[in-house]
C-alpha cells in the first residue's frame, strides 16, 4: 500500500515538472514533451463555427493563420485579415463591374454571384440578347388595319393609309374620305369610298388616266383635230392627228366606262410609228409646218405620258427618240429630274414639273429628240435680230468683226415638257446640253447660240429660232450648255462671223505696236537715265513704260498661238497681269498729282508703296482671278480673257475704277489748280510745271482711258467698223503717244536730248578734223564747208 502511493506521487511530482516546462511554447503552438512545441493547426481544431466564417477560406501559418474571401466576396478591410480584423461582405457585381452582362440586358446580384437575363423585348440568341421582332413572332400584336414596325426591344402600331385611331375604341377604323375632302375628286367625277381608300368615277368628257385616287380634269381634243381647209394641214400630219383624236375622243366620250381603247404603251409606240414614217418623206417646206409638227408632238406626249404604268419610259426609232418620267401619287414629287439620250439632256426638278398651280395627282417630264428635223429649220433664223444675238463671243483685243454674221444649226432640235401648264416664266431655270452635230475645230468665225422655236410672233411666218430666256453656260469643241427660263423646242446655232477688213487691221495693229514698242523703249532709257528729271513722277512714268513695253511684246509674239493651251493661258495672265499694272501705275500718277497740288508739302511717295500698288494689286488680282476661274484664261481665238461667266470684267472692273478714281483725282486737281492761278503767287514756276504735269496727266488718262473704253465695244458680236479701226490705233501707238507727252513735250527732257546730240556732233566733229589732218590735199575744201556750217548755226 505504501509502495503504490509512493509511486503516484512521483508520477504526478514528473507530471508537474513537465507541465511547467510546456509554459514556455508561444501562442499558436502546443508543448509536446519537455522540449519541443507543435504548431497549433486553427484552420482544422474547431468544433462548429469555423474560424474564418463560411465565406472565406481559411490558411493556417505558424503560430497563427489568415482568411481570404472566397470569389463573389470582399473583405471590409485588408486582401488577408484574421477574424478580429475584418469580415467577408457579399460583391454587388452589377454594381461594381459596369455591362458585366453585355448588350440589351438586366443584371441581378445574388450571394456570391449574379445573375443575367435579357431585358423586355430581347430573347437569347447565339448567346447574347438579340432583338425580339414581335411584328414576326405575333402577326396580329396590332390588330386589324394597322401596321407594325419593329423597333429595337419593342415595335410600334400605325394604322395603314386610309384608317385613322378612333378616339373611342382606340383602334383603327377606316377614312371615309369622299366625306373627308369635299370635291377631291374634281367637279368631272364621283367619289366612292372603299375600305381604306376611294375612287373617282370620272363622268364622260372627263378622265384621271386610270389612276383612280386623282382628280378627274377636263378632256380637250381639238388641239388633235385635223383643219379641213386646203393648204393649212402638213401633208402627212393628218394620219397623226387622227390617231390621237380618235383615242382621245374614246376616252373623253365613255368616260371610266371606255373599254377598248389603246394602252398608253401601244399608243406610244403608235405615235412614234406614224411620225418615223412622216419624218422619213421630208416634206417640211416651211416654218409654219414645223410649229404644227412640233406642238402636235408635245401634246401627244402630254396626253399619253399619264396613261403609262412605268415611272420611266424610253423608246426609240429612226427618226425619233423620247424618254418620260412619271410620278403618281396624292402628294406632290420632289427632287432633281435628269432624262438624256445620245443627242440631248434635260436636267430639272419635279417642283418645276408640278409648279404652283393645283397638283391634280401625277406629275409628268419628257424630253423628245428629232433626228431629221435639223435640216428643215436651217434657215429660220429671222427673229435673231441684233438684240437677240449672243453677246458671249471671244473677241480679239485688237480685231473685231464687223458684219453680221450667218448661222446653221449645230444639234439636233428637241422638245422638252412637263406637266405643268406655266412654264413661261420658270423660277428655276432647266438645263439643256447638247451635242454638236459635228465636232469641229476651234475657229475664232464660230460661236455656239442657245435658241428655242418661237411660234406666232409673225403669224405669217409660222415661227423661227429666237434666244430670248435663254443663255449659253459653257461650250466646248462637242457639247453646249444652255440654260432656259421656259420649255420649248431646242436647238443650238452655231454662228458664223465672216470678218472683213482684216488684212488692214492687222497691218495696222503690227505697225502701231512695231513703232509703239521703240517709243516706250526710248521712254525706259530716258527715265531711267536721265539724273535731272529723277523723281516720284519720273519712277512712276518708267514703270508705266515697262508695263506697256512687256504687254506690247506679250501681244506680238504670243496673242494668236492658241495651239498650245498650257502656253496660251500663260499668255493670256502676262497680258492681264501687265495691262493691270499700267493702270495702277497711272492710278499711282493721279494720287502723285493730288499730292503735289492739294497737299503741297510730303509729295514724295516711297518706293515701296509704289511698287505694293503697281505691281501687287495687279499681281493680287490674277491671282485671285486664277483661283476662281483658271480656265478663263486663253480662249479657242486668242490668248486672251474669256467672256464666259462674266471672267472679262476680272480686267474691266479695275480698270473701269482706275478710271474713275483718276477722274476724280484730276477734277480736284484742275480746280484747286485754277484756285493757286487766279490767287496772287510768287512762285509761278513751281505752278506751272505742275499745269504742265497735270495736262500730261490728263492727256494720258484721255489716251489710255478712251481706248479701252472703244474695247468695251469690242466686245459684241457686231462692231462698228468706225469703233474697231479706233480701238486699233489707239491700242497699237499708245507708245508712241506717251514718248511724245513725257519726252518730246517736256523742256528738261529735250534739253538732255540736245546735249546728247551735241556729244554726238562733237565727238563726230573731233573725227572729222582727225581725218582732215591726215589728209591736207582736202583740207581747203573741208574748211570751207566748216565755215559754211557754222554760219548756218549761228543764223
Amino acid at each position: 500500500m505504501g509502495s503504490r502511493t509512493l509511486l503516484l506521487i512521483l508520477g504526478l511530482h514528473f507530471t508537474l515538472l513537465g507541465n511547467l516546462e510546456a509554459k514556455g511554447c508561444d501562442p499558436g503552438f502546443l508543448a509536446k514533451g519537455r522540449q519541443q512545441c507543435d504548431d497549433i493547426d486553427e484552420c482544422k481544431e474547431w468544433d462548429s463555427t469555423p474560424p474564418c466564417g463560411s465565406n472565406a477560406t481559411c490558411y493556417n501559418t505558424q503560430g497563427s493563420f489568415y482568411c481570404h474571401c472566397l470569389p463573389g466576396f470582399v473583405s471590409t478591410t485588408t486582401f488577408e485579415f484574421t477574424p478580429l480584423t475584418g469580415e467577408c461582405k457579399d460583391l454587388n457585381e452589377c454594381l461594381e463591374k459596369q455591362q458585366v452582362c453585355g448588350s440589351n440586358t438586366i443584371c441581378l446580384n445574388t450571394i456570391g454571384g449574379y445573375n443575367c437575363q435579357c431585358q423586355t423585348g430581347f430573347i437569347v440568341s447565339t448567346g447574347r440578347c438579340a432583338d425580339l421582332n414581335e411584328c414576326l413572332e405575333k402577326p396580329e400584336i396590332c390588330g386589324n388595319n394597322t401596321t407594325c414596325l419593329n423597333t429595337i426591344g419593342s415595335y410600334n402600331c400605325q394604322c395603314q393609309t386610309g384608317f385613322i385611331v378612333s378616339t373611342y375604341t382606340g383602334h383603327c377604323v377606316d377614312i371615309d374620305e369622299c366625306n373627308e375632302t369635299t370635291g377631291i375628286c374634281g367637279v368631272g367625277g364621283d367619289c366612292q369610298n372603299q375600305k381604306g381608300s376611294y375612287s373617282c368615277l370620272c363622268h364622260p368628257g372627263y378622265s384621271n388616266y386610270d389612276n383612280k385616287q386623282v382628280q378627274c380634269s377636263v378632256l380637250t381634243c381639238d388641239q388633235f383635230k385635223v383643219n379641213e381647209t386646203p393648204g393649212q394641214t402638213v401633208p402627212g400630219l393628218a394620219g397623226l392627228l387622227s390617231l390621237m383624236r380618235n383615242s382621245c375622243l374614246v376616252l373623253s366620250n365613255a368616260g371610266d366606262a371606255a373599254g377598248g381603247r389603246l394602252t398608253g404603251e401601244v399608243l406610244l409606240e403608235n405615235v412614234f410609228t406614224e411620225m418615223d414614217g412622216f419624218l422619213s418623206q421630208g416634206i417640211l417646206s416651211n416654218s409654219r409646218e414645223v410649229s404644227e409638227l412640233l406642238g402636235t408632238v408635245e401634246d401627244a406626249m402630254r396626253f399619253i405620258a399619264p396613261q403609262l404604268r412605268d415611272n420611266h419610259t424610253t423608246m426609240e426609232r429612226n427618226r425619233t427618240a423620247t424618254k418620260l418620267a412619271v410620278r403618281r401619287g396624292q402628294t406632290p414629287p420632289t427632287g432633281p429630274i435628269s432624262l438624256a439620250n445620245d443627242n440631248a439632256r434635260l436636267d430639272t426638278s419635279w417642283e418645276t414639273a408640278t409648279g404652283n398651280g393645283t397638283y391634280p395627282g401625277f406629275a409628268l417630264a419628257g424630253l423628245v429628240s428629232y433626228k431629221t428635223v435639223e435640216k428643215s429649220v436651217n434657215n429660220s433664223f429671222q427673229y435673231l435680230t441684233d438684240t437677240d444675238t449672243d453677246t458671249d463671243t471671244d473677241t480679239d483685243t485688237a480685231t473685231s468683226t464687223a458684219s453680221k454674221p450667218s448661222y446653221q444649226i449645230s444639234s439636233k432640235v428637241v422638245t422638252a415638257f412637263v406637266s405643268n401648264p406655266a412654264t413661261d416664266h420658270l423660277t428655276q431655270p432647266v438645263i439643256l446640253t447638247f451635242k454638236h452635230l459635228q465636232v469641229r475645230a476651234e475657229s475664232s468665225e464660230m460661236n455656239y447660240t442657245c435658241v428655242f422655236w418661237s411660234e406666232g410672233r409673225v403669224h405669217e411666218e409660222g415661227g423661227a429660232w429666237s434666244r430670248s430666256g435663254c443663255t449659253k453656260v459653257t461650250s466646248n469643241a462637242t457639247h453646249t450648255v444652255c440654260s432656259c427660263t421656259h420649255l420649248s423646242s431646242f436647238a443650238v446655232l452655231m454662228a458664223l462671223y465672216p470678218v472683213k477688213h482684216t488684212f488692214e487691221l492687222r497691218l495696222l495693229t503690227w505697225l502701231g505696236l512695231s513703232v509703239s514698242v521703240v517709243c516706250l523703249l526710248l521712254c525706259i532709257l530716258t527715265f531711267w537715265m536721265c539724273r535731272s528729271i529723277q523723281g516720284t513722277r519720273t519712277t512712276i512714268h518708267l514703270h508705266l513704260c515697262v508695263c506697256l513695253f512687256i504687254a506690247d511684246l506679250v501681244f506680238l509674239s504670243g496673242i494668236s498661238h492658241t495651239q498650245s493651251k498650257g502656253g496660251c493661258r500663260v499668255v493670256a495672265g502676262l497680258l492681264h497681269l501687265f495691262f493691270l499694272g499700267s493702270f495702277s501705275w497711272m492710278l499711282l500718277e493721279g494720287v502723285q498729282l493730288y499730292r503735289m497740288v492739294v497737299l503741297v508739302f510730303n509729295t514724295t511717295i516711297r518706293p515701296l508703296y509704289l511698287y505694293a500698288v503697281g505691281y501687287g494689286l495687279p499681281l493680287a488680282i490674277v491671282i485671285i482671278s486664277a483661283i476662281t476661274y483658271p480656265d478663263g484664261y486663253g480662249t479657242t481665238q486668242h490668248c486672251w480673257l474669256s467672256l464666259e461667266r462674266g471672267f472679262i470684267w476680272s480686267f474691266f472692273g479695275p480698270v473701269c475704277t482706275i478710271i474713275i478714281l483718276n477722274v476724280f483725282f484730276f477734277i480736284i486737281t484742275v480746280w484747286r489748280l485754277a484756285q493757286k492761278f487766279s490767287s496772287l503767287n510768287t512762285n509761278l514756276s513751281n505752278l506751272h510745271k505742275i499745269k504742265v504735269f497735270t495736262v500730261t496727266a490728263v492727256a494720258q488718262l484721255c489716251v489710255l482711258g478712251t481706248m479701252w473704253i472703244f474695247g468695251v465695244f469690242q466686245f459684241q458680236e457686231e462692231g462698228t467698223v468706225v469703233m474697231t479701226y479706233l480701238f486699233t490705233i489707239l491700242n497699237s501707238l499708245q507708245g508712241a503717244l506717251l514718248f511724245i507727252m513725257h519726252c518730246l513735250l517736256n523742256k528738261t527732257v529735250r534739253e538732255e536730248y540736245c546735249k546728247l546730240l551735241s556729244c554726238i556732233c562733237t565727238l563726230q566733229k573731233k573725227r572729222y578734223s582727225e581725218f582732215s589732218t591726215t589728209n591736207p590735199s582736202s583740207s581747203q575744201s573741208q574748211g570751207s564747208r566748216s565755215a559754211e556750217n557754222t554760219g548756218e548755226s549761228q543764223i
